[in-house]
């Protein structure tokens, strides 16, 4: 018995390394393949290999791994994805289109570096890194094992594809060192495989994928792992969000941080370059324009980094998107096509909108066949006209725009387009107004009838979108029918429909009627950030919403808040600020909230739970002066998430500024006020 438990041993432990060896072999032939382009054994022979592996761990499962190369495809069938939240924030850069707005970029930048001593002797240089067309997403490793792959989802919460992302072979499953990394990038299709595929749709009688952008989104984001595999998934990764365990110093470049990606054994784009000055930028982006339909993959621009992570740091963020990147893209794709016709929409804030109607053309990877014209002065701008022949493309490869019309084609059966003097579905007067100033100022129509049928329509479609109130099964078609029978006139009256009200409608039956009442009854409780979005105030969007929401933290704050307060929120304007005091302040408003406060419950700002009593918790607080141990921006965030609210200026409402190295007329400010000044040595004792 013994030496037949020493035969097994021996056997074991034979099996055991060659096991061990097939998974080296397996994973550096994976690497040379996928990461390297530089393949040393023939498709065939990496396959016999892999077939041997899958066998012995079905024989021996106990000496199976989870970061065997066998473990890429194989997954269950998925019921549904998981929503995860990030660690980090996932931003997206601003764009810009041309020489011009890249330069005013770097002024921005320049103003903001010239405002701190520290900072101006630091090389204010750019890493310049082509735009792959692709999905974002985001790695999670710990010691060194791939134990999460995220899509960005709205920025704070995306969803679990890590299945589907461990069939991409170029996604180490584990790492050349045991640390713990977030790391972000680009899962993309190739344009080859990209025909393939729909060819293979097309085929098969399926809808085919408008361009590799959508293929890649599409494939990754398929609940049966298998299908993501069978679609050649490729990636680049590009940053690093949160790393720790690492022998020596963090990077402190953008270029740092992609060689040490490429040397932790993920597959980086090469092709990124050292930028001294904003002219060497432009040369790099005039070499892709011509290079980008010549390479195998969608580029649609280049993305431009501030090389120094100290400079990243101190410049931070708005609160939209990065101050010390932007992406630069490239011109748009334009064809030609005939103006069938211009109406006029009216939409929630009561704009009148000219939207062109066109001969379907095919633009960007699909067809087209409306266009905004925005607003009679553009239309004037332009000299466009009905029956023109155009030029359309997609603004940020999304949204159709008319850029300008082909006159020497005119026959003279053309006509001039007029804005309505009345509004199109409420037959009220309409009226010209201007809003902003400088370069956000425009003009534009409204409809004067505050209770307008399709104000009022838009506005409760806004309302129950998923970022608001997310009402299920509320489409545009049932708000129109319940608007109709006159049951609903405002987004108020919708929390007081019965199933009784719904019954008798058509499209409904007791099903369908209890379904709908039991998804408004489930929105009932709705936090803060898609309550602001949801009233759908002028220049409230998702992003504005949270700024107003992890501000004030509950409604009845942001209905005070003075029309200065909003202000001094970083990302936040003039415009902005007497729009939403506007909104609040007005009397019609007043009665709505009222009414709608009687059947829904809005929370507090969620990160407010987890704040525990901090001496900054509710204190209102002022930054000025370089910090030794961590960035401004750290700093904020660090303060914001002990409960305080950080602003941009000292008043007499300032509890505390905190100052470091060379502070100036901030600190002066609350000296004069009398303002409680606490040191960075202090502050840090005060976090402790």
């Amino acid at each position: 018995m013994q030496k037949q438990r020493k035969n097994k041993v021996v056997v074991s432990e034979d099996i055991s390394l060659r096991m061990s060896r097939l998974r080296e072999t397996l994973d550096k032939h994976r690497y040379l393949y996928h990461v390297l382009d530089a393949p040393e054994i023939a498709d065939e022979v990496y396959d016999s290999l892999m077939k041997e592996l899958i066998v012995l761990e079905k024989q021996y499962p106990s000496l199976a791994s989870p970061t065997s190369p066998s473990q890429r495809v194989g997954g269950e069938l998925l019921a549904a994805f998981t929503k995860v939240r990030h660690e980090v924030r996932q931003w997206s850069f601003d764009d810009v289109f041309d020489l011009d707005g890249l330069r005013k970029w770097e002024e921005k930048i320049k103003r903001l570096v010239a405002r701190d001593p520290a900072l101006i002797a630091l090389p204010l240089e750019y890493c310049a890194e082509i735009k792959v067309d692709g999905l974002k997403i985001i790695l999670t490793y710990k010691r060194g094992v791939f134990v999460r792959g995220a899509t960005r989802g709205d920025g704070r919460i995306g969803e679990d594809v890590t299945a589907n992302l461990k069939t991409i072979g170029s996604i180490p499953l584990e790492l050349k060192e045991p640390i713990d990394l977030v790391a972000v990038g680009e899962a993309w299709i190739g344009k080859s495989e990209f025909e393939e595929i729909n060819k293979e749709r097309k085929k098969n009688g399926e809808p085919i994928f408008a361009n590799t952008r959508n293929a890649a989104a599409g494939s990754i984001r398929q609940l049966d792992p298998k299908i993501a595999a069978s679609r050649r998934l490729n990636s680049f990764i590009y940053d690093i969000d949160t790393i720790s365990g690492i022998a020596g110093a963090a990077p402190d470049t953008q270029i740092k941080e992609l060689e040490l990606l490429r040397g932790f054994g993920f597959k980086v784009n090469t092709t990124f370059a050292l930028c001294k000055n904003i002219d060497e930028v432009e040369t790099y982006y005039r070499n892709w324009i011509n290079r980008a339909r010549k390479e195998g993959y969608g580029i649609d621009g280049i993305v431009i980094k501030v090389n120094s992570v100290q400079l990243q740091k101190a410049l931070g963020y708005t609160g939209k998107s990065p101050r010390f990147g932007i992406a630069y893209k490239f011109p748009a794709e334009q064809v030609t096509t005939k103006i069938l016709g211009i109406k006029v929409q009216v939409g929630r804030t009561g704009v009148l909108t000219p939207v062109a109607h066109l001969d379907p053309v095919r633009v960007a990877g699909s067809v087209v066949s409306r266009a905004t014209l925005h607003n009679e002065d553009e239309i004037r701008r332009l000299d466009i006209r009905i029956g023109d022949t155009v030029v359309v493309q997609k603004a940020g490869d999304v949204i159709p725009e008319i850029v300008g019309s082909v006159k020497t084609l005119r026959s003279g059966k053309e006509r001039k387009f007029l804005m309505p003097r009345t509004c199109p579905a409420c037959g009220s007067g309409v009226e010209k107004r201007t809003t902003g100033a400088g370069d956000e100022k425009s003009a534009a129509h409204y409809c004067a009838n505050r209770s307008c049928y399709a104000k009022e329509k838009e506005k409760i479609i806004h309302f129950v979108r998923r970022k608001g109130f997310n009402i299920e099964g509320l489409g545009e078609k049932i708000i129109g029918q319940l608007m109709d029978e006159g049951l609903v006139s405002d987004y108020a009256d919708i929390f007081e429909l019965t199933e009784g009200d719904l019954v008798p409608l058509e499209r409904f039956a007791e099903k369908s009627a209890r379904n709908l009442i039991n998804a408004i009854e489930k929105s009932k409780n709705v936090p803060l950030e898609r309550f602001l979005f949801a009233l759908g105030i002028f220049h409230v969007g998702e992003e504005t919403a949270y700024l107003l929401a992890s501000t004030f933290k509950t409604i009845t704050a942001v209905r005070n808040a003075a029309e200065e307060m909003l202000t001094e929120i970083d990302g936040i304007g003039e415009v902005v600020a007497h729009s939403v005091y506007a909104w609040f302040h007005d009397a019609d408003n007043i009665t709505l909230l009222e009414r709608l406060f009687l059947s829904v419950s809005v929370g507090r700002f969620a990160d407010d739970e987890k704040k525990k009593d901090t001496p900054f918790s509710g204190k209102t607080i002022v930054l000025t002066g370089t910090l030794g141990v961590m960035s401004r921006d750290d700093a904020k965030k660090l303060l914001t998430s002990l409960g305080a609210k950080v602003v941009g200026s000292v008043s007499k409402e300032t509890d505390m500024v905190i100052t470091g190295e060379n502070a100036g007329l901030k600190l002066a400010r609350a000296r004069e006020l009398g303002v409680r000044v606490v040191g960075e040595h202090e502050f840090l004792k005060m976090v402790k």
